[in-house]
């Protein structure tokens, strides 16, 4: 596994004050690795990652990229979150909203499909479809789960909740159970429409999500490192 960008700097910097001056190959690393750039995450989502209703920065994108680097790494973390979106809007617009720069990409989409009560059928085939698409360009993967509106009834419920574990385990990608976990329904934590987190709601979300968020973070180093 490839250590972040900051831990390589450093061991960089370590090995050129062990050798002789003028070692022209830990300084070219050290250029090389610098050269690299950040790790760029995409966040691929609706209003849930837009950040509806919340002032700048206070979104899902800005403040995980915000405890990432907290936690040491070199990170963007992009927002490609689009509200009101489905996953077939999703699907729809992956090319574009999940660019050449991506090194991995967090998937958080279905709320609204649940909310409108679309087949969970199609949501999974999309969803399917997107993973796919994503997997075809080696790009590692957090599948953000959600759950069905209780008051769709409990076979849609089953149905839908379902579909996420099933697609991650079939595609292999990390899975982060439910995207609100600990903040749905608590009036506290969510704006007056009752399905948007706060800013407090994001960062439970964010607390919640960092260590799955660390792997992709990883993940995206090794295949970076890995090479095309």
């Amino acid at each position: 596994m490839r250590l972040t960008g900051r831990l390589m700097a450093g061991g960089l910097m370590l090995a050129a004050a062990l050798l002789p001056a003028g070692g022209g190959q830990a300084a070219e690393a050290e250029a090389a690795a610098g050269a690299a750039g950040p790790v760029t995450i995409v966040a691929l989502g609706d209003s849930l990652t837009a950040g509806f209703g919340l002032a700048p920065g206070q979104g899902f994108p800005a403040r995980l990229q915000a405890a990432l680097k907290a936690r040491g790494h070199d990170v963007t973390v992009v927002d490609a979150g689009v509200s009101g979106d489905t996953t077939a809007g999703g699907l729809a617009r992956l090319d574009w909203s999940v660019g050449p720069e991506a090194d991995g990409v967090i998937v958080e989409l279905g709320a609204n499909d649940a909310l409108r009560g679309q087949d969970p059928a199609r949501t999974r085939d999309n969803l399917d479809a997107i993973l796919t698409r994503l997997a075809a360009r080696r790009l590692p993967v957090l599948l953000a789960g959600m759950r069905a509106p209780r008051n769709m009834g409990a076979d849609y419920a089953a149905r839908f909740d379902a579909l996420y574990p099933e697609l991650a385990a079939a595609r292999g990608v990390a899975l982060y159970p439910f995207f609100l976990a600990g903040v749905a329904a608590d009036p506290a934590l969510n704006l007056p429409d009752g399905l948007h987190p706060t800013a407090a709601g994001i960062d439970i979300i964010v607390a919640g999500i960092l260590p799955q968020a660390e792997a992709l973070v990883a993940a995206a180093e090794a295949r970076r490192a890995a090479g095309p």
